[in-house]
């Protein structure tokens, strides 16, 4: 085999690839099917990789956005994304059988949402308009008094008109961290009475992908991401690179790389998104080997992780 990467290093971001929430999501869902057959319906992609969804449509699982059109009685998830108290509504209504595979921290940012909302403070919520995550969250307020306010942008800022003299502000967990200190310094500086979570609302997995990619960034010439394009965690980590100038590519697998673009590289820095299986990334690293590349053994920054999240009761008895 030709070997056209001879020129190129490899560089590995650690750590890199599922989290714990989504590693909980992909069990429950398997567990789901393995007790109770198919077919299985969730709502919304379970985690958002094209080769898990893919994976699991030939296990005879249904992904879905319309809960109406699911049939009675039939056994139903909730993606890690979290959903609206009105989808809880329609469901129990339904009478169906439902596993919860929201991601624990994305439940931590309802809870406090629906916190603010009983106590008539208005929040603003910094995410991305149509996210999953989002729409599950702005559906968790319900408010007599209070309003919800969406900020995307930091310009956004300046458009919020707020009288409510109580505030609060919650984020969106798989958010760039530079970019929502940016939003939410400009939040304080125009509201100085807003509150926040005592911790951050962006999950411990996006920080430290970044943090991770930070570490590599100096090195390398070139970074490739894998994760799917409605990834947005996966997404942050490309525009990490950007912001760096350093050239990036989001590939799904091994089939997306360019390899006459590599060759020019010097130094490649590889990670993956949360929600990308490991197997994509040692398809990815082999293929890269295999064409004459080579892994570099600097010793850069490597974060270690042993957070781990438990499935329902119900389903551990697999």
């Amino acid at each position: 085999m030709n070997k056209v990467l001879s020129k190129s290093k490899l560089i590995l971001a650690s750590p890199r690839g599922f989290c714990a929430g989504v590693e909980r999501a992909v069990e429950i869902l398997q567990k789901a099917i393995d007790l109770l057959g198919a077919p299985v319906y969730v709502k919304h992609e379970v985690v958002h990789n094209k080769y898990i969804i893919e994976d699991f449509q030939k296990k005879g699982v249904m992904f879905i956005e319309d809960i109406n059109a699911i049939p009675d009685e039939a056994v139903l998830i909730y993606s890690a994304h979290g959903v609206s108290n009105k989808i809880k509504e329609i469901a129990k209504n339904k009478n169906l059988k439902i596993f919860d595979a929201t991601c624990p921290l994305v439940t931590k940012v309802h809870l406090q949402v629906h916190k603010y909302a009983k106590q008539n403070i208005d929040v603003v919520l910094i995410g991305h308009i149509g996210h999953p995550e989002i729409e599950g969250t702005m559906g968790r307020y319900e408010s007599e008094k209070g309003k919800l306010h969406l900020v995307q942008f930091e310009d956004d800022v300046e458009n919020l008109d707020i009288v409510n003299p109580k505030m609060a502000y919650v984020t969106q967990t798989t958010l760039s961290v530079d970019d929502t200190k940016i939003i939410i310094d400009r939040l304080k500086k125009k509201f100085p009475n807003i509150v926040g979570p005592v911790k951050d609302d962006i999950c411990y997995a996006t920080q430290n992908r970044q943090d991770a990619v930070k570490s590599i960034l100096q090195l390398c010439d070139f970074l490739i991401v894998i994760g799917s394009k409605n990834s947005s965690n996966s997404r942050r980590l490309k525009e990490l690179a950007l912001k760096n100038d350093v050239e990036s590519v989001l590939i799904d697998d091994k089939s997306d790389l360019d390899l006459e673009l590599l060759a020019t590289k010097e130094m490649i820095g590889i990670t993956a998104g949360a929600s990308a299986p490991e197997i994509l990334f040692d398809e990815v690293l082999k293929f890269l080997l295999t064409h004459g590349a080579i892994e570099s053994k600097s010793n850069h920054v490597q974060i270690v992780e042993n957070i781990s999240f438990s499935i329902p009761k119900e389903l551990k008895e697999l």
